[in-house]
């Protein structure tokens, strides 16, 4: 099976702008069944006021942005995992969506709010995995790599491939997605952006690992880049360590009280 990330540089609240660019990227996807847009693709990230996130949240369904990536879905009959700033009601969420050639599949609002994040969004309450037929994806957003229960969470839920749209400026994430992948014998596909805005530099190295932890592509810190992977996704449904070991059967979770 064919997964692809996008690294792309956003235009900051160029939101037609982002969109008409990540359409022309998305041309090179076609063959993908999967694809992952980085975090915020649309609008840019580092927001000065919440006004600025209001201006450009949207719905689920019937934004701009949900319609444009549907209609691309459909079009190349593959899934396709975006960031965006989406409202509830009268909150604002840092959210990825997540569309298929049938439409909508989930819209899961990020976990782990990151500094600035505080002042504009609300933290999502639930992690999501969807079935998309003979392979289940989890999703996650950006910082929620830094806690391994996001990961393993996804992971005891069912999860074979990560779809990891993120804004990295730490240093840390590449790396630390080859112990995230191997301790849950997931894939994960981190598709992060490229620039700069407001003294943040973003470090690009968009990554697809796999389940042993390997780095199967890392993309280049200050370039856009496409790229399509083939994966054998039920190697992740296998979590035998070897004829005595399991990491879900293992689980000694009596002992693991602490909040």
């Amino acid at each position: 099976m064919k997964i692809a990330n996008v690294q792309m540089e956003p235009v900051f609240l160029g939101r037609e702008e982002n969109l008409d660019h990540a359409a022309h990227l998305l041309e090179k996807t076609s063959d993908a069944k999967i694809v992952v847009l980085p975090e915020l693709f649309n609008t840019g990230y580092n927001f000065q006021n919440k006004a600025e996130a209001e201006l450009l949240a949207e719905d689920y369904k019937t934004g701009p942005t949900s319609r444009l990536l549907q209609d691309i879905a459909r079009e190349n009959e593959q899934y396709i995992a975006a960031g965006y700033v989406e409202k509830i009601g009268d909150i604002l969420y840092n959210s990825q969506l997540l569309v298929g050639y049938d439409g909508v599949v989930s819209s899961y609002q990020k976990v782990h709010l990151f500094f600035n994040e505080k002042k504009f969004f609300a933290p999502g309450k639930e992690f999501k995995v969807s079935d998309l037929g003979d392979i289940r994806v989890g999703q996650m957003v950006c910082f929620d790599w830094f806690f391994p229960e996001s990961t393993r969470t996804l992971m005891l839920m069912g999860a074979d491939i990560v779809l990891h749209s993120a804004n990295l400026v730490l240093p840390y994430c590449p790396n630390s997605m080859v112990t995230r992948c191997l301790e849950n014998r997931m894939y994960a596909v981190t598709s992060n952006r490229i620039g700069e805005e407001f003294g943040l530099r973003y470090i690009g190295m968009s990554q697809i690992t796999g389940t042993d932890g390997s780095i199967i592509h890392r993309s280049p810190e200050d370039t856009e880049e496409v790229w399509i992977e083939d994966i054998n996704p039920l190697l992740a449904r296998n979590k035998d360590m070897n004829d005595l070991n399991n990491i879900v059967s293992d689980r000694q979770t009596d002992v693991y009280k602490i909040k």
